[in-house]
């Protein structure tokens, strides 16, 4: 049997479950529906290596060291981590794809397209319809997936064909844009639509010969970012040049909706792109009184309601149809059955000055070899909280600006200033003088933990002078 490549897209940068969800850390690698990230999750679903080869993951510069931990977290291993120098939507990221695929695993191989941040319920039809899917790729058909509609949902685009569960593959009649509440009623009601659900099954060699006729100029500059890509550590920078003369176009209009091969499979099992904090809700289990709570929260005579908090301790009281959404830096509180106005709240904020950063990053920032959280921050002084993982280590380095106090909190530090090392435990601290060259590491087997207390003109994290780092940051 023909084994499938996925092809995981991971690089979307969503704003609609905002405030957890932000550019630098974005839903797909958060754990809404459990205690996996939604990227590990789809990496789950396609670890059985009778079935899959490694995956292909394409995501851009920022989330590299993010996919790489998490991948390895899940002990999945990945044919490689194609980062996208600038964003030109899906339509270049798929050929960049299947033009290194076609070169790692041959133009006959079979790309199954995902996207990362989608909720999906494996289950008997799942595996049928793949497997549908998989042969029809085969035979030289470009196949979406196209889920069974609940509900007459604003949100989605629709497909439209004469297909049902379980039927099997068949022609795509039309694609139709994300309609208003009246138009998706009516399809709804007529039948014969379905979800555009994002996932594609596509055979390498039929997709690139489509993407020749109907986009060379987007085919073009995939094989070139592709053939011009260099290799960062386990990573593959796409050529940025190339990849940047795409066009900014979906593949749904690049390709899919112009080709005479598009077919499509019906589904209808459990599949949701979580696209607003409602989906999140109607995705998990609740209580008897249709509640969610997540993290610290007490909820009095409150009812079809979402409260997820990472920090605060949250208490709602005598209120229905509330989504509370609280962070270490921000709280977002709004109707639930409204939750899809969440991103044009994001835009008033990304539009304002004070409130920009709020849209970009988190008060806690992951690195590769662990991360920080901010904990306080004055005129000339700023305090945060750094967490080590076991054997890894930051760069050497030095600041122009800021001289820094490290206090050891949990685990053993060992810590290099202009050359001298020294080994420091539970209690104890040191103190970095401006301009020294230091690094600090992890030796020990649990979780190094300190508290950095910064002081000095300047404490912009770009005041840093790399001499010397295992990540490629030099």
């Amino acid at each position: 049997m023909t084994k499938i490549v996925p092809v995981i897209l991971a690089g979307g940068q969503g704003t609609r479950l905002w405030p957890m969800s932000r550019a630098a850390r974005p839903k797909q690698f958060l754990p809404l529906t459990g205690p996996a990230s939604l990227f590990q999750k789809t990496l789950a679903r396609v670890a059985d290596s009778a079935v899959y080869t490694p995956a292909i993951v394409i995501t851009n510069s920022d989330y590299r060291f993010i996919v790489a931990e998490q991948a390895a977290e899940q002990g999945v291993p990945l044919a490689g981590i194609l980062l996208e120098p600038v964003v030109r939507n899906t339509a270049v990221a798929i050929a960049a794809a299947a033009a290194f695929a076609g070169d790692t695993f041959g133009t006959d191989a079979v790309l199954h397209v995902l996207p990362s941040d989608h909720n999906v319920a494996v289950d008997d039809g799942y595996w049928t319809a793949l497997h549908q899917a998989r042969d029809a790729a085969t035979a030289g058909q470009l196949v979406t997936f196209g889920i069974m509609p609940t509900h007459a949902e604003t949100g989605f685009g629709y497909i439209k064909a004469a297909a049902s569960v379980g039927a099997g593959v068949h022609p795509v009649e039309r694609f139709v844009e994300k309609p208003d509440a009246i138009r998706a009623g009516q399809m709804l009601a007529e039948g014969g639509y379905f979800w555009n659900s994002g996932m594609f099954m596509l055979g390498v060699g039929t997709f690139l010969h489509e993407c020749e006729t109907l986009a060379p100029q987007t085919l073009a500059a995939a094989r070139d970012a592709v053939a011009q890509a260099r290799s960062d550590l386990d990573f593959i920078r796409l050529d940025e040049a190339a990849f940047a003369t795409a066009p900014d176009i979906s593949v749904d209009y690049a390709i899919f909706e112009k080709t005479t091969r598009a077919a499509i499979v019906a589904v209808d099992f459990g599949w949701s792109d979580l696209g607003s904090w409602d989906a999140v809700w109607k995705n998990a289990s609740r209580d008897t009184a249709e509640n969610l709570a997540q993290g610290p929260v007490t909820l009095d005579q409150v009812s079809n309601s979402l409260v997820v908090s990472d920090h605060a301790h949250v208490a709602v009281h005598g209120l229905d149809d509330i989504a509370v959404i609280a962070t270490n830096d921000a709280v977002y509180v709004g109707r639930l059955s409204e939750a899809q106005k969440v991103g044009a709240m994001v835009k008033t904020l990304r539009a304002g000055k004070d409130t920009a950063s709020l849209t970009e990053i988190h008060r806690t920032a992951y690195r590769p070899w662990g991360g920080y959280t901010s904990v306080l921050s004055g005129e000339r002084f700023q305090v945060k909280r750094l967490f080590v993982k076991p054997g890894k280590k930051l760069s050497l380095q030095k600041h122009h600006h800021r001289a820094e106090h490290w206090i050891v909190v949990r685990g053993t530090a060992e810590v290099t200033v202009d050359g001298e090392t020294s080994e420091l435990s539970e209690n104890q601290s040191i103190y970095l003088p401006l301009g020294c060259i230091h690094r600090l590491a992890n030796p020990g087997k649990i979780e190094l933990e300190l508290i950095e207390v910064q002081t000095g003109s300047y404490l912009g994290e770009d005041d840093i002078i790399r001499i010397e780092d295992e990540f490629g940051r030099v």
